[in-house]
């Protein structure tokens, strides 16, 4: 029988992924069984578990690919000399959430997760790592943006990265539950908050 090549599997993994990506957007976590994901994808029973056993491992491979892109796209802004301003920083970072919410509305699944994770403890316990990223990587920019002269120099960065932690959130959120926000009036509140004038 002939090897199959990582970039078969990849492709079947990302295949499955996006399968359960619309059936969550679509029916809800719990409304979707598995037999849905299964019948989506148009995969066999026994091709699509060797991939994954669970909606758990889903849930964990969705997030996981969103938080690497989101994390990636901080990163990059923080290895730039000079780091752009902060809230430039911030409207990169919701410019990702509204093309997500736009390419088929996966972002509105961790919404989804953030409600199972509160009685859930192996979903908790993965939302904790994986959205753990996220904000280390706004406490990195926040110490970037003290060192850089944009905050004063008594600024907590875990504190101050755990705020924009807070904005990305309440965005996704305010988005999914309430409608859709223009991002530039949810900056210019941000702005205002901060004693900034509007852009």
């Amino acid at each position: 029988m002939p090897r199959v090549s990582e970039a078969h599997l990849a492709a079947r993994r990302e295949q499955i992924v996006e399968a359960a990506t619309r059936c969550f957007v679509r029916n809800g976590f719990h409304q979707t069984s598995m037999q849905d994901v299964i019948k989506e994808a148009g995969l066999s029973v026994g091709a699509f578990y060797r991939y994954f056993t669970s909606k758990s491992e889903l849930i964990k491979a969705i997030a996981t690919e969103k938080v690497v892109a989101v994390v990636a796209t901080v990163e990059g802004l923080l290895r730039q000399e000079p780091m752009p301003p902060l809230l430039d920083v911030l409207e990169e970072v919701l410019g990702h959430v509204d093309r997500e919410l736009d390419a088929g509305g996966a972002v509105r699944i961790a919404v989804q997760v953030w409600g199972e994770a509160v009685h859930d403890p192996e979903i908790a316990a993965m939302v904790s790592g994986i959205y753990g990223q996220i904000r280390a990587a706004t406490c990195a920019l926040a110490e970037r943006a003290q060192r850089d002269g944009q905050l004063p120099a008594g600024t907590d960065p875990d504190a101050t990265g755990s705020a924009i932690f807070g904005f990305v959130q309440g965005y996704i959120l305010q988005n999914v539950t309430v409608g859709r926000i223009d991002r530039t009036t949810y900056l210019n509140g941000l702005r205002g908050l901060l004693g900034m004038a509007p852009a």
